[in-house]
């Protein structure tokens, strides 16, 4: 049955990391003409249509303050990085993106530490070296002129972690549909105001490819979802990685980019990192779980 649950695990991550590079292709085949911020809030709108059955549902009147507070929050940050990545996808190669992207869970592990005060352990400071190294590999500042696609991107991956850390503390006490939903709601209207600002009537073929982004980047997170609740991260976190795979894949085929060398041994110094210290956190998980134990029969005894 473990094996079972792993093998639907590796299904699942695999799926949704199609799912996402489907939508970092139908986004950089619309290209940039659309206002970043304005391709962003629509797709947005068009989430908020798909998950208006659970937003029924859902009970706003039992919702404390504080808890609005950190969806708001969440939503402002989180409207930040898609329109960051919005504007990265028009202007640079998928795969660059991708691997940029790939920040994201080192971000989150700094965040950790100055934000929640999480403890400075030696593999946490070790990972970030090395993914920031990565990110250096990729970027070669001093090497070649760094584009204002790659800055977006590199922006809008602290945005992320930052969201992710907002989400991970409030599945202490919310539901992950409410999460979800919030962030829907409240993303799309932190993108709204500057949307209207730079606002140009959008063509029918633009309204079409943005509600066919809406649906993979749904079906992606659900993807994930059942990914985490059917296999531990350190079974599913390396097949995550073949998102760098199928991004270099679709890149050529569709749009002729050639992969950088660099950003592919950049990208991959990056997996590297990531995927120490997701086995070393489940190592120094294991090891505490066993500790409780021991701990708990030498008590009994």
């Amino acid at each position: 049955m473990k094996n079972k649950g792993h093998a639907q695990g590796i299904m699942w991550i695999v799926l949704a990391g199609l799912m996402f590079v489907a939508v970092t292709v139908l986004v950089r085949h619309l290209g940039s003409d659309l206002p970043a911020v304005q391709a962003a809030f629509i797709r947005y709108g068009f989430g908020l249509l798909l998950v208006i059955p659970a937003i029924v549902k859902m009970s706003f009147s039992t919702m404390k303050l504080p808890k609005v507070k950190l969806y708001v929050l969440r939503g402002l940050v989180h409207g930040m990085a898609v329109m960051l990545w919005f504007f990265a996808m028009a202007r640079i190669p998928i795969a660059e993106v991708t691997a940029i992207g790939y920040t994201t869970p080192i971000f989150t592990a700094l965040g950790a530490i100055l934000i929640f005060g999480e403890r400075i352990r030696f593999r946490r400071i070790l990972a970030i070296i090395i993914g920031f190294f990565g990110t250096l590999i990729i970027l070669r500042p001093g090497f070649s002129e760094i584009s204002m696609g790659s800055l977006a991107q590199l922006g809008a991956a602290p945005c992320f972690a930052i969201s992710f850390l907002l989400a991970k503390k409030l599945t202490r006490t919310e539901q992950s549909g409410d999460i979800l939903v919030m962030l829907t709601i409240f993303c799309t209207l932190a993108l709204l105001p500057v949307a209207l600002w730079q606002w140009r009537t959008p063509q029918v073929d633009e309204l079409l490819w943005l509600a066919l982004v809406a649906v993979f980047a749904t079906a992606g997170h659900y993807a994930l979802t059942r990914a985490f609740a059917a296999a531990p991260l350190t079974v599913t976190q390396p097949f995550a990685f073949l998102q760098l795979v199928w991004a270099i894949i679709f890149g050529y085929l569709l749009f002729g980019e050639v992969p950088d060398i660099w950003v592919v041994l950049g990208g991959f110094t990056i997996v590297a990192a990531i995927t120490y210290l997701t086995h070393r956190e489940a190592v120094a998980d294991r090891d505490s779980e066993v500790d409780k134990v021991e701990t708990g029969k030498t008590s009994l005894g």
